[in-house]
């Protein structure tokens, strides 16, 4: 069966708050259109609405999905819940998958479904908010964002981009080529990875040099002031990169994205 990007506009006409009904629509569309993006399994769980993470189970293989949905398109930061919260789920087996929905309530359809696999979530991608005011209902709660520019292009798989649907195979194949990462349990370690690999990507090109890398040495630094050997970090991260298959190594400190 094809995907169809369109909302049901039945169940559009039960609410008359925006924010109600895209909350429904949305959920109601992920849980008859999605499809695991890790297994490829269309038979969603939709869980419990007071489950405080996950909205999503794929009944096949069991990985665990969040939604996220939006009329305005995601570009830099994604509100998330409690901050002391989220930190705690880096390092858990249940910390979900997260789906990001773009819509347009108007003509009822998707624009964009992206999906950030778990192994993407390290400290250095949440960002600690303000206390609520001491006026406020929840006086002193501290939320977080999620970072998305912090985040390389790898982590953000798109199932939907304006509206032009992406071939599954293809989700698929996205989805396996970072599942290394999930090999790495600590999330400082795999942090510098995501950070490697971060820098890899603003070169922007197919390939590159190890001096290329060296460039960012600053930058590294600067994220990692209590590391004294750069250098030798960097060097460390292009080889698991390229023993995992990310990387290609073709010679004279010279590199290729596979």
């Amino acid at each position: 069966m094809s995907l169809s990007l369109c909302f049901n506009r039945t169940l559009a006409e039960r609410y008359k708050s925006p924010s109600q009904k895209a909350k429904s629509l949305t959920e109601d569309w992920v849980n008859r259109q999605g499809y695991c993006p890790n297994c490829g399994a269309p038979n969603f769980v939709k869980l419990e609405n007071n489950r405080p993470v996950a909205d999503f189970l794929c009944a096949k293989c069991q990985e665990e999905f969040e939604l996220k949905s939006n009329k305005h398109d995601f570009k830099t930061k994604v509100v998330d819940g409690a901050y002391d919260t989220m930190t705690k789920r880096l390092g858990s087996r249940n910390n979900p998958n997260l789906f990001l929905l773009n819509y347009d309530l108007q003509k009822l359809e998707v624009i964009n479904l992206s999906v950030i696999p778990k192994h993407f979530f390290v400290p250095s991608i949440i960002e600690k908010r303000k206390p609520l005011a001491p006026t406020a209902e929840r006086a002193g709660w501290i939320g977080c964002n999620i970072l998305l520019q912090s985040i390389p292009q790898a982590g953000k798989i798109f199932l939907v981009k304006n509206k032009v649907i992406k071939l599954k195979n293809k989700v698929l194949a996205e989805w396996q080529k970072t599942l290394f990462l999930r090999e790495e349990k600590d999330v400082k370690s795999k942090g510098w990875i995501i950070d490697v690999m971060n820098c890899i990507e603003r070169l922007a090109k197919k390939e590159f040099t190890l001096d290329e890398v060296y460039n960012f040495e600053a930058i590294l630094q600067a994220k990692h002031p209590g590391n004294k050997h750069i250098k030798d970090k960097i060097r460390q991260q292009l080889q698991f990169l390229r023993d995992k298959g990310y990387l290609e190594f073709i010679g004279r400190g010279r590199y290729r994205v596979i």
